[in-house]
């Protein structure tokens, strides 16, 4: 009954209504392109993906940012985030409908991946903006605790829906790809245009962290790095908070490489049948990030933020050989339900502790370089997935050394609670 009265409190709020709905909107898009891309890329029928392939087209599409992640988030810390939100869901816009053109006309896959990798490269901006920007139109820690429950896992599950339809589409019809990109510019076109309904300064930083002027901004980025990264090691609560969501996020990526090549090859003979199981996969794991929404407040407020990761990651420890050695997409489904539950529940706790840790003069940084892990360690989990699928994606070997890992964080977690 709290977290239904804090949830209605927290609706009431008018700014968090509309970032909240610039999020939707905004990763809704995000799901649409996405999908978009892994159909063209991975289920094309003149297309013969492998897990090498997979991380190829992932490394292209996030490394390259990710590394220049944190110089972003000190531009963060400068302009206007309301502003941030605005001009960057409008260069998405035209960015896609440049990458929908690109795959109407056949041409080569390289230039195809240019234009998708600068509407991915805005997205860590953006995205980064959003979770910066939270404290600000939220009041008291129980408020952010549930708007961390809440927004992200809302957003998550908009990229979810947005994802599903592109599905849908795509089954609908084999030649549909670029169409499903402009709906994709549509939707970034419509998050772009709610983020009006909220003043310029609303979303900060303060007045006085604010550079204007490009120059200035750039010219700041090495020394504000700097200062970000020694702002972060000063607060080992943090840090540790991050390191444990790369971990997750690793595990939950060279799991989800597997999925595909599963979906692709072992399940079904044909790549129609494959995109179907993978966007029921899709969904499975979106009701299980729903779920993290639901509970994480209230096995935070019963366990703490660091006991809730470490029951997370023992859950993942325990039932993902139990379910993932089986290789059947039943058992399978079961597993995406249950870490997209702990990847969530983990991912919530860690906005949290990050927002309440750091000085609001260094969260778009801090989030910016979040944002790099949380990439970066998508990456390589599909780098080191490559090197260990076979080519139908059943791999004992993966599931084991993503359990251990799990039940590595789960017993530094332990420790450190009990501490």
């Amino acid at each position: 009954m709290h977290v239904v009265r804090d949830l209605r409190v927290l609706l009431r709020l008018r700014d968090f209504r509309s970032l909240l709905a610039v999020r939707l909107l905004s990763q809704a898009a995000d799901g649409v392109f996405q999908a978009a891309l892994a159909t063209y890329v991975i289920f094309s029928p003149e297309k013969q993906a492998s897990p090498e392939a997979i991380a190829s087209a992932m490394a292209i599409l996030l490394l390259p940012y990710s590394l220049l992640g944190p110089f972003t988030g000190v531009l963060l810390d400068r302009w206007r985030r309301r502003q941030v939100l605005l001009y960057g869901n409008l260069l998405r816009t035209l960015l896609s409908v440049i990458t929908a053109v690109l795959i109407a006309t056949h041409v080569p896959d390289w230039l195809f991946y240019v234009s998708a990798l600068c509407v991915t490269g805005v997205n860590r901006f953006v995205l980064a903006g959003l979770s910066a920007s939270l404290p600000r139109v939220v009041d008291g820690a129980q408020q952010l605790v549930m708007a961390n429950s809440l927004s992200p896992t809302a957003g998550t599950l908009a990229m979810v829906a947005g994802g599903g339809l592109a599905f849908a589409l795509r089954l609908a019809g084999t030649d549909v790809d670029g169409f499903v990109v402009l709906l994709a510019a549509l939707l970034y076109l419509c998050s772009a245009l709610t983020a009006l309904r909220m003043t310029p300064q609303l979303l900060g930083p303060d007045p006085s962290a604010v550079q204007p002027r490009l120059k200035d901004a750039v010219l700041s980025t090495f020394r504000g790095l700097v200062e970000g990264l020694r702002h972060l090691a000063s607060r080992p609560t943090p840090a540790r908070a991050l390191t444990v969501m790369t971990v997750v996020r690793f595990c939950y990526g060279a799991l989800t490489v597997m999925v595909l090549m599963l979906c692709r090859y072992a399940w079904s003979s044909t790549t129609s049948g494959g995109l179907a199981l993978l966007g029921i996969a899709v969904a499975v794991s979106g009701a299980g990030f729903f779920t993290a929404a639901v509970v994480t407040p209230w096995m935070v407020g019963w366990l703490t933020a660091f006991g809730w990761m470490a029951c997370c990651a023992a859950v993942g420890a325990v039932l993902t050989p139990a379910l993932g050695l089986f290789f059947h997409p039943a058992p399978m489904l079961v597993a995406a339900f249950v870490l997209g539950l702990v990847t969530q529940g983990t991912k919530i706790s860690t906005d949290t502790v990050v927002q309440s840790s750091i000085d609001d003069a260094f969260r778009g940084r801090i989030f910016a370089l979040y944002d790099v892990l949380f990439n970066v360690a998508f990456v390589g989990a599909a780098a080191v997935a490559a090197l260990m699928l076979p080519p139908d994606g059943r791999s004992a070997t993966l599931v084991i050394v993503v359990s251990a890992l799990y039940a590595v964080v789960a017993a530094a977690l332990a420790r450190f609670v009990r501490r």
